[in-house]
């Protein structure tokens, strides 16, 4: 091809010779598979030239001899894992490693060998095919296959390569078929004839018992449902949807002494039916089933539930309301006591009897504080207290007219000063807590006498006041009390007299008030009637008052000291003349109280307990002519002693009159002188402790009264 430069370019001839590489898999051989041979015409033989090769495998899978160019593979190779390989070859000068050829690649084919078996993607492989399917859904062998029989079948399939020739590999898998449930099997009864039993006292709705039927279907096709033939008033059965079984209930309570047996027919049935398999085939079946009642004891059965008792109003307490009735429904027939719950009549306005249940009152009832009264009737057996029953008892409180009628509220009345007669001042109603039958109708009426006001009967239990006169005046009458007599047309008639208060006010020509204060008289006019009233009863509650503080005083008369000449020995005398004081000595001498001699050396330890408890005695009665020394020695040595005595310090105080007293006893009770042989004139030399007791003695003296 001519350049520019006008020479023209040759293409050199390559220089390669070699062979197309094929290489069979899985080499057996124990020396390294050949594979081929470079050669290049610039190699002369002399060993100037070196084969060097490079890619896929080069070093590793396949070596090259440097001098002669033979290629062999080191290792077995497997076309499944690559079929083919791509290497690159070079020629160098061994002296010089100058490239004397250019690269140039080639690929070494792997040609395959049947060296691997079929293989399935799974080892086992599931089917399912209905039962009862006709030949030819899966291939199956048999007709009428039965799940009942036999549900799941294995079947080996073997797949071969080279379309089954000899010398061809081959692989197996495991195909797991299951036969699928058609309803082609009625339920059955495994035993037509249950017997059930249960108490008297099962509640409404409870279970008393199960049957079963069986179906060898599964799923749906196993569904039943059960029923009574021609139903039963007092039992049912409903189908356990969880455990296909059918489950008895009860309708009605069950009673031992009406009934203890009952039978009924049971039919099972499935809820689905498959048309291709009813024909020929009976898909229900029938059960008896028998019922026995056992008894119980029950609690007593009141004869009504609840109890409505009407009572009038004006019922006297204890008098007969109604009565209630219960009864023991067992065989026995077990007497039964009635109580009222005290809960239910808190204000105990009810009784009963305990035997036969009659109710009375116990208080008045009053409708208008209530108009019924709810309790608890309970029923106990006797036998049994744990077997009771309530029932409720609601009593009507009837009206009985007791209560007069009243104004319906109250009323702020006026007249003007300036009214006509005849004119309307007001229009009154009234109300009554009783209930009539028949509907209130109230009479209105006012005294026939009254010169200032009329009233006029409206006939709808409403009345009219008015005025029977002109010219009512605030200075001589400023409020007029009206009595109005309201009366009922009930049996018996009650009425009542309820006042209306009318002031006299001052309005203008149109009628309307503007004051209603009474007017101010002048003093000279002098006082009202009600004011000289008013005065002359506080003049007679003050005189009152002071009549009752004068007759209080004289009843406070001091009483004398001493009553009578023959109650002076006989009485405790009480006087308030002050005593001596510390002074006071004189009794007896109190040095003796700190003599350390009278101290008992053996006193007893009293923060312990005493190893033996000494009773509690009293010293004898001390001698005569025993002094005052030795009577407190002896009480302080028997309180030491005491074992009973408190461990901290105590004082005792004892009143003891010695004998070496010159007043000796003041007693009179042992006294066999009378009193006029007594001289008390020694009494005014005890000193002033004694003189008010010298003065009234001395005084009485019969000698001195001479």
């Amino acid at each position: 091809m001519p350049e520019s430069d006008g020479r023209i370019l040759q293409r050199s001839k390559r220089g390669w010779m070699w062979n197309q590489f094929f290489l069979l898999e899985e080499y057996t051989g124990n020396d390294h598979q050949y594979v081929g041979k470079l050669h290049s015409n610039m190699d002369k033989g002399d060993g100037n030239v070196r084969y060097v090769l490079t890619g896929d495998g080069a070093g590793t899978l396949f070596l090259i001899d440097e001098k002669s160019g033979d290629i062999h593979a080191t290792k077995r190779l497997d076309r499944e894992e690559k079929a083919m390989y791509t290497l690159s070859a070079k020629v160098l000068d061994r002296n010089t490693n100058v490239e004397l050829e250019p690269d140039t690649e080639f690929n070494i084919k792997i040609h395959d060998i049947n060296d691997n078996a079929p293989k399935f993607a799974k080892e086992i492989y599931f089917a399912s095919v209905p039962e009862m399917s006709e030949v030819g859904t899966i291939k199956t062998a048999l007709p009428g296959m039965d799940r009942e029989v036999k549900e799941n079948y294995q079947v080996v399939i073997q797949a071969k390569d080279m379309a089954g020739q000899m010398g061809g590999l081959s692989g197996t898998t495991t195909v797991s078929i299951t036969l699928s449930d058609v309803n082609d099997s009625p339920p059955r009864f495994a035993n037509h004839s249950f017997r059930v039993t249960t108490v008297e006292s099962t509640e409404i709705g409870g279970a008393i018992g199960r049957i079963k039927a069986d179906d060898p279907d599964v799923g749906h096709n196993a569904e039943m449902e059960y029923s009574i033939v021609g139903g039963h008033d007092i039992f049912n059965i409903i189908t356990d949807q969880t455990t296909q079984e059918g489950v008895i209930i009860i309708k009605k309570v069950l009673d031992y002494e009406n009934k203890r047996d009952y039978e009924f027919r049971v039919e099972v049935k499935n809820t689905y039916l498959d048309a291709r398999f009813i024909h020929g085939l009976q898909f229900k079946d029938y059960a008896t089933v028998k019922v026995t009642v056992e008894d119980v004891d029950e609690p007593p059965v009141f004869t009504r539930n609840p109890y409505i008792i009407e009572v009038h109003e004006d019922t006297a307490a204890g008098s007969f309301v109604g009565v209630v009735s219960a009864r023991d429904p067992d065989a026995d027939n077990k007497p039964v006591k009635y109580s009222i719950d005290r809960h239910t009549d808190l204000e105990r306005l009810f009784n009963i009897d305990s035997v036969n249940g009659t109710i009375t009152t116990l208080k008045a009832l009053d409708r208008e504080m209530s108009k019924w009264h709810n309790i608890s009737v309970v029923a106990t057996e006797i036998n049994n207290p744990r077997q009771t029953t309530r029932v409720p008892v609601f009593i009507k409180v009837l009206d009985v007219n007791d209560n007069a009628p009243e104004f319906a509220m109250s009323y702020d009345t006026f007249v003007c000063e300036n009214v006509k007669a005849g004119q309307l001042i007001q229009t009154i109603s009234a109300v009554d807590t009783d209930e009539p039958l028949v509907g209130h109708k109230f009479v209105f009426s006012i005294s026939a006498t009254n010169p200032n006001f009329t009233i006029v009967d409206r006939e709808d239990n409403t009345a009219n006041i008015l005025t029977q006169r002109g010219g009512f005046s605030r200075r001589e009458m400023s409020m007029y009390f009206l009595p109005v007599v309201i009366s009922d047309n009930d049996y018996p008639i009650q009425s009542s007299t309820s006042t209306l208060i009318v002031r006299v006010c001052a309005c203008d020509s149109r009628g309307n008030m503007q004051t209603c204060n009474p007017e101010v008289l002048p003093f000279s006019d002098g006082l009202t009637t009600g004011a000289l009233v008013a005065i002359l009863l506080c003049v007679i509650i003050l005189l009152m008052i002071v009549v009752l503080f004068a007759a209080l005083r004289r009843q406070r008369k001091k009483e004398p000291l001493i009553i009578s000449k023959e109650d002076v020995r006989d009485n405790v005398v009480s006087y308030n003349d002050e005593g001596g004081g510390e002074e006071d000595t004189q009794a007896f001498d109190i040095g003796t109280l700190r003599n350390p001699e009278v101290m008992d050396a053996n006193k007893l330890r009293r923060d312990i307990i005493p190893e033996m408890l000494f009773p509690f005695r009293r010293t004898s009665p001390i001698k005569d002519n025993t002094d005052v020394r030795d009577f407190i020695n002896g009480r302080l040595q028997e309180n030491d002693s005491d074992p009973t005595a408190p461990p901290y310090d105590s004082l005792a105080t004892y009143a003891y009159e010695g004998s070496g007293s010159l007043a000796e006893s003041l007693s009179s009770l042992e006294s066999a002188a009378t009193e006029g042989d007594q001289d008390y004139d020694y009494l005014s030399n005890w000193g002033p402790q004694f003189k008010k007791l010298a003065e009234m003695y001395i005084g009485k003296s019969p000698d001195r009264e001479t």
